[in-house]
């Protein structure tokens, strides 16, 4: 069996991923998955195509580390999102370019595409901005997530969460292009028309039975 359900092996190909896609870049985004009493995280400082199994550092609900690693300095904040919301068990964070735009100018994202529904809500919000690491950070995080499965951060990034890995990854790759469209249409300068709520009401009721869907 693989050593801790082979969660380990798949923080690190999503790591990958990531930054071949371009939804990041370096060891700036951290990515984490719920794990018995707490969660596995991506260390702190280790590049991605550098890091290896053992690295993966298992945090335990109260706070307390393994001996000999550093999580992510994120870390408080994944955890916050695993204790106020259980149906989620995967987070993804990065600094993908449109989205951090956008977080850049304290701008929620609106309804400007159904594909907002993949986020559970009828915006992406923005969350006002605190130093990285911080509990006060990891509060404006918890009041977004209370909304929706994935936020901007002022002047920081991007965070999506999902069910599962594969999901969360899939929704930070939809929010980033939400990102994209909606800066190349604040550009124009032109009224951006929008879904109203009652119909992106309709499409979060379509989304609990559509999205992403892994094969076993």
């Amino acid at each position: 069996m693989s050593v801790r359900g082979g969660l380990p092996g798949k923080i690190i190909d999503a790591c990958l991923s990531m930054n071949r896609s371009g939804l990041n870049q370096g060891t700036a985004g951290n990515i984490s998955c719920r794990y018995e009493d707490g969660m596995l995280i991506t260390p702190s400082g280790i590049a991605y195509d550098q890091m290896d199994e053992s690295d993966i550092v298992f945090v335990h609900d109260n706070g307390g580390y393994e001996n000999g690693k550093v999580p992510s300095s994120e870390w408080r904040f994944h955890q916050i999102i695993y204790q106020t919301r259980s149906d989620l068990n995967a987070v993804v964070h990065n600094h993908a370019l449109f989205s951090t735009v956008l977080a850049i100018m304290n701008k929620a994202i609106p309804a400007i595409h159904y594909m907002i529904a993949a986020a559970g809500g009828k915006d992406i919000p923005c969350v006002p901005y605190a130093t990285y690491g911080t509990r006060e950070l990891s509060g404006h995080v918890a009041a977004g997530f209370s909304k929706c499965n994935a936020i901007l951060m002022q002047h920081h990034g991007m965070t999506a969460a999902g069910k599962t890995l594969g999901k969360a990854m899939w929704l930070a790759e939809e929010v980033e292009t939400l990102s994209k469209l909606y800066v190349n249409l604040l550009q124009t300068g032109l009224e951006i028309p929008l879904l109203p709520d009652d119909e992106i009401d309709v499409v979060v009721g379509k989304f609990k039975g559509y999205g992403l869907r892994e094969k076993d």
